[in-house]
This record gives C-alpha cells, structure tokens and sequence, in this order.
C-alpha cells in the first residue's frame, strides 16, 4: 500500500502537469491571433469548458465518492452533503479574501486592491484553477485504497480538465493582449495561471494519505469546489449577450464528451 502511495504522488504529479501544461497551450493561441476573439467565441468555449467540468464532477467524483461510502459503510447522506458543501464554502472563502475579477466584466471583486486589471484577471483564473488541481490529486490518491484499478478514472479526469484548459488559457491571454499588453506578457499570465494545478494536486494527493477513511469526503469536496467555479464564473460569462442557445449546446456539448470519456475508457 506505502508503494501504492507515492506512486499516486507520481501519477497526481503526471497528470496535473498535463492539464498545466493544456493551459500553456490554450494560453499560447495569443501568438496566432491579429487582434482578440470574437465575444461570441469567447463565449462559446467558456461554455463547453463548463459543460466538461459539470462532466467531470458527477461522473468522475460525486459518483466515484457515493460507491466508496457504500463500499466503507458510511452515512452516504451525510458525507456527500457535508463534502459537497464544504467544497462550495471552501471556494467562496477563496473568492472573498482575494482580489480577482473575472473575463468580459470589469468590476472588481473581493478586498480592495490596488493591484492592475490583468493581475485580478490572472487571480481570478488562479482560484478557478485550485478545484481542479485538488481534483486530479484526490483521484489518483485513491490508487492508496484502490491499487491500480483507480487509475483509468483518474486518467479520463485529468484528460477532461486538460481540454477544457484550453479555452480558459486563452481567456486569459488574449483579454491580456487586447488591453494593450505584449503577446509575451499575456502568454505568461495565461500559462502561469495554471501552476497552481501540480501544487494543488500533489498537496491534496500527500494530504489524502493521512485520511484516507475520509477520501469519499474529499472526493465530494473537491466537486463542490468545481461546481462553485462553474455557476459563479463560467456560466454567467458564458450567458453574456446573444446568443445564449448556442452557448446552451455548447455546454451540452461539453458535457457529452467528458461522459463519453468516462463511459468508453473508465
């Protein structure tokens, strides 16, 4: 099992690396662009991100975390409502006590803060980045109860949360290079906000270890927290304007592939 446990280190490790390194490639879409991309564009691929991490929440932890309460005889009401809603309140906590404002919105959020536009951009997408992190982290913890057999559902979370990594890197760069800073200068805002990925991956892997009855919990938590991200930043974002039927099957769209994903490789 103490292999099995720095294995899962590893792999969290592996995994949340690509999905950081699909934000440094939507980031870099900056470089082929003349000028900024459409609003309605923009929309479009915030919304089929936030369908693949509606996706990903219920089919690769809310599920996942349900069967192992069963499986360890727990209160299964008690531990998916409890993690659920202390993922929500650890992200709202998050989002208060840091400066940050959010893609297509001008108005500042949490503390007031002298810091310029692209900093609270790159924040905002920062916090949006921890969730997902912390979710990669707790699937391939679960190889420290499960063995190996845990690894193909963690494998489809990471490759779902690394697609729709790139569309979010590229709202981040790109908003960066239309308010009149360099394309390099935006491209590193935009990668970079993806570090916190292998950071939060790896410290909830390591944490998960000295509680592993309670990995359900984190598995729900780490939902919570997504979801929080989906309906408090993507959605509205992606609803801005027209055209909101596309942006409706755009985020069907999503969510159809992360649950084809799930079902054919899992």
């Amino acid at each position: 099992m103490q292999d099995f446990q720095w294995l899962a280190v590893f792999y969290a490790l592996l995994g949340s690396s690509f999905t950081f390194g699909m934000t440094v490639l939507g980031a870099s879409f900056v470089f082929f662009i003349k000028k900024t991309l459409s609003d309605k564009m923009t929309r479009l691929s915030l919304a089929f991100a936030s369908g693949i991490m509606i996706a990903a929440a219920v089919w690769s932890l809310i599920i996942p975390g349900i069967e192992q309460t069963k499986e360890l005889g727990q209160n299964t009401s008690l531990i998916a409502i409890g993690g659920f809603c202390a993922g929500i309140l650890f992200l709202i906590l998050i989002d208060k006590i840091t400066p940050h404002m959010h893609v297509n919105n001008n108005q500042k959020e949490g503390p007031n803060s002298h810091l310029e536009n692209k900093s609270l951009l790159f924040l905002a997408m920062t916090i949006h980045n921890i969730p997902e992190g912390m979710a990669v982290g707790v699937t391939f913890a679960s190889m420290a109860h499960y063995g190996i057999d845990a690894l193909p559902g963690a494998l489809v979370l990471a490759l779902g949360i690394g697609i729709q990594n790139i569309p979010e890197g590229t709202a981040i760069s790109v908003p960066m290079f239309a308010q009149g800073i360099s394309k390099k200068k935006a491209f590193t805002y935009g990668a970079l906000s993806g570090i916190v990925e292998p950071i939060a991956a790896v410290l909830t892997a390591l944490l998960s270890f000295f509680v592993i009855p309670y990995m359900p919990f984190l598995l729900i938590f780490a939902a919570g927290a997504m979801l929080y991200v989906v309906f408090e930043e993507l959605v509205p974002e992606a609803e801005v304007g027209k055209h909101s039927d596309l942006t409706t099957i755009a985020v069907l769209a999503g969510f159809l592939l992360m649950m084809l994903l799930d079902t054919t490789l899992n």
